[in-house]
């Protein structure tokens, strides 16, 4: 296949009449054809070549500079630091890929980066420019993910040139049936995972864990049905940072997989975030983990992070394009195209059809489509409030609360749920509608805040305008961030009235805990809940009505709590779509597909949304449970 596609780049470029030395190398870089030359020229105004050379090989292309026509290290630091005096920047270089690496979190220096300006300081330094993002608050998360990726960069390389090897094979078989299997997901919220089958190709469609689950059979997807899954896999598609869609996928690593892992770029930091959180509550308790940092930084090393909208081959019969799914920041809907237009399959993964404070909604639009497999997590649910009725109800609670003396305890997930409530907050105390008291952020919520703070690109308009103009988006005066346990003490000792946003969103564990039982004893205080608790979960289990529970305590030994505050929901912020979001979508979708597969969701919600959705749509419903298969195609 390589040499098919050299034969196709060099005759394009010889039309050019650029010179003999145009290209220097030709090499696989993951998903995409990378190209070296030795012609400034070229290497100028390489978007427009790269961009034909697209359209006529069909393959994503990068080109890139030769060594021999680099300025030196030293003079291009020089040079960039001049240009860029007054702003505060670090620049890293890559020689391996010829990219120069200008990191900031100044987002001055982001607006004088136009990308004319960068142009220009390409073309006198005649080497790639990369901009990156740093967070505004510290984060272990960013510099972990560095050393995983950037700590050996031949390493990295060569795993790169075997994704594209095996991206770019010969396809053997024409396209046929696809088969789509349900490996966890299937009348069930948690352990989200299906294998997408062709002739050619085997994918995996997110691989997460069950929260709820006691035993690894009920917590892990069914792979044991596919003994020889992992060494014939090609690619695993991650949709969203949550453990449910993820949490599973060191352990395919643990077990030989070497493959491509496709993701949005928010998603891989934010991952593994939860992978490490994850370890280190592991050994926190004293329990044995399904897998190490070694397997973690081993995902890391094999990810793909991808934009919305860049179509990308994954296998040789099959591309992916992501577009936006609203549930929570780089959430994606997957649309893979099979074939030459054979057959298109679009996975919502969790998707949001409603706008919301941090992020548009869910695409719905698609170049083709004939199969959709769609979350139902609250298709039984319909939800009773607007948005706006909900944020009413959500600060009457809270107001409430506080006039009575109490305080107010909100788990939430650390990615998604947490980041979007406190711009609620921020809303509600500036416009005077809950009190202005202390509102407490603990546990890994701090951590996912910082790296949102990265990718502001992946905001609604609305936020992103206000993140550009520097404007406090998360890191607010109305916060404070618990950084010790010392510190966290000293608020426990408080007998003020404060609200309290701390991981976990299910109470399953985190600094959660340690308010609850803080809290648990003043009939004043509120424990609300903002977010879907899990069958199993503690937190379904005081939603049912428990007034007594055993918490495992940071020592990790098993306290009984008695339960005397209040508790309340609030739906409507969720990053799920209702019942009637579900639908709307399903009557909005375009093109019309004529399959039409539930998942994610309990029994009941599939039982009741497929039943709807027969009324208002004209397509083979399906509603399997796990290890279900279905034919398309």
């Amino acid at each position: 296949m390589l040499s098919k596609l050299r034969s196709e780049i060099f005759n394009y470029l010889a039309s050019l009449g650029k010179g003999e030395r145009v290209i220097t190398r030709i090499d696989f870089e993951g998903p995409r054809i990378a190209i070296y030359t030795a012609e400034p020229m070229v290497f100028a105004d390489r978007n427009n070549i790269a961009r034909d050379l697209v359209n006529l090989i069909k393959k994503r292309v990068v080109i890139r500079p030769d060594e021999s026509i680099r300025k030196p290290d030293e003079n291009v630091k020089k040079f960039l630091e001049e240009a860029l005096r007054g702003f505060s920047a670090n620049i890293i270089f890559d020689n391996s890929l010829g990219e120069v690496v200008i990191e900031s979190s100044d987002q001055e220096l982001f607006n004088f980066l136009t990308q004319e300006r960068v142009a220009a300081l390409e073309r006198e330094i005649n080497w790639l420019i990369t901009l990156s993002r740093t967070p505004l608050h510290p984060s272990r998360t960013i510099e972990k993910l560095k050393k995983y990726l950037y700590g050996d960069g031949e390493e990295r390389g060569e795993i790169l040139r075997k994704i594209g090897e095996n991206v770019f094979r010969e396809q053997i078989f024409e396209p046929g049936e696809v088969s789509i299997t349900i490996l966890g997901g299937g009348m069930q919220v948690g352990r989200s995972a299906i294998l997408m089958r062709t002739r050619e190709s085997n994918v995996l469609l997110d691989f997460g864990i069950s929260a709820g689950a006691s035993k690894n059979i009920d917590m892990l997807p069914r792979i044991d049905f596919f003994p020889e899954l992992i060494d014939n896999l090609d690619a695993v598609i991650i949709t969203h940072s949550h453990m449910d869609h993820h949490g599973a996928l060191p352990l395919l690593f643990k077990y030989g997989y070497r493959g491509p892992v496709y993701m949005t770029e928010p998603t891989l930091p934010l991952m593994v975030m939860e992978h490490l959180d994850y370890l280190n509550l592991a050994a926190k308790t004293g329990q044995f983990p399904l897998y190490g940092e070694q397997e973690v930084r081993m995902a890391s090393r094999y990810s793909v992070p991808l934009r919305y909208g860049a179509v990308t081959n994954i296998t040789p019969d099959i591309r992916v394009t992501f577009y936006n799914a609203g549930h929570i920041l780089g959430s994606a809907i997957a649309h893979l195209h099979i074939g030459e237009g054979f057959h298109n399959i679009v996975y919502t993964g969790d998707f949001k059809y409603e706008k919301t404070r941090m992020l548009d909604p869910a695409t719905s639009k698609f170049p083709r489509l004939e199969t959709l497999i769609l979350e139902s997590t609250y298709g039984a649910t319909p939800i009773p409030f607007t948005r706006e009725e909900t944020e009413r109800l959500f600060s009457e609670h809270i107001s409430r609360t506080v006039n009575s003396g109490g305080s107010v305890l909100i788990p939430l997930p650390a990615v998604g749920r947490a980041q979007e409530i406190m711009l609620v907050l921020k809303d509600l105390i500036e416009s005077k509608m809950i009190p202005d008291i202390p509102v407490i952020l603990d546990g890994l919520l701090i951590e996912a805040t910082a790296v949102y703070s990265c990718y502001p690109e992946y905001y609604s308009l609305e936020s992103r305008d206000e993140f550009v103009r520097g404007d406090s988006l998360f890191f607010s005066e109305y916060f404070t961030l618990v950084r010790s346990q010392s510190h966290r003490d000293e608020i426990l000792e408080s007998k003020e009235p404060m609200i309290v946003l701390a991981t976990s969103g299910m109470l399953e564990g985190g600094p959660a805990l340690t308010y609850l039982r803080s809290l648990a004893d003043n009939e004043k205080n509120l424990l609300l809940f903002v977010s879907y608790q899990v069958e199993g979960t503690l937190g379904r289990k005081i939603l049912k009505g428990s007034k007594e529970i055993t918490i495992l305590t940071e020592e990790g030994k098993q306290e009984v709590v008695k339960l005397a505050l209040s508790v309340e929901k609030v739906d409507g912020f969720s990053g799920h779509s209702s019942r009637q979001q579900i639908l709307s979508y399903l009557k909005r979708v375009s093109p019309k597909p004529q399959n039409v597969v539930f998942v994610h969701g309990e029994a009941e919600a599939v039982s009741s949304v497929a039943g709807a959705a027969r009324r208002i749509i004209e397509a083979n419903i399906y509603t399997p449970r796990n290890l279900d298969s279905i034919i398309v195609g």
